[in-house]
């Protein structure tokens, strides 16, 4: 399943990247929030996708947006398993997934208009993890600082 998180700042990004979504006929679940609420926090949503993306690391996807992307990352990233990256072009977000296998893709709504996420969104969906030594190798040094830390 492919879940989808915004605070304010990003939540009519993530309302146009619904329809996006719907337009090419990917699952997805909303968790919120539901309503523009200038009042709350990227720290809830970032949570809540994360806990629902770790009860089937290999199966479940995210899509956290906020205004930089950077406060999103920085909260799904202390949950072990995690693996949040900030992508601003279609590049980005095509070596995050190939090189790193980000399991969560955030998006700086401040910056990034529909089109541009629209194309970030589709390189990271198209695109799988390339298993070669090297980055299982740097992907299980990931893992070790996990469990040290």
């Amino acid at each position: 399943m492919l879940y989808l998180g915004a605070d304010h700042r990003g939540y009519y990004l993530k309302e146009a990247i619904k329809e996006f979504l719907k337009s090419r006929k990917v699952e997805f679940e909303d968790l919120g929030n539901a309503q523009y609420d200038k009042d709350d926090d990227y720290p809830d949503y970032a949570e809540l996708l994360a806990k629902e993306v770790l009860k089937n690391e290999k199966e479940n996807k995210g899509i956290l947006i906020c205004g930089t992307g950077v406060g999103m990352s920085i909260v799904a990233n202390k949950f072990k398993g995690i693996r949040a990256g900030l992508c601003l072009s279609g590049y980005l977000a095509k070596r995050a997934k190939e090189e790193d296998d980000i399991n969560v893709l955030c998006l700086a709504a401040d910056i990034t208009d529909e089109k541009t996420s629209q194309t970030i969104i589709k390189e990271w969906l198209k695109t799988s993890f390339l298993s070669e030594k090297r980055h299982q190798r740097r992907l299980e040094k990931i893992k070790k600082v996990e469990e040290e830390n």
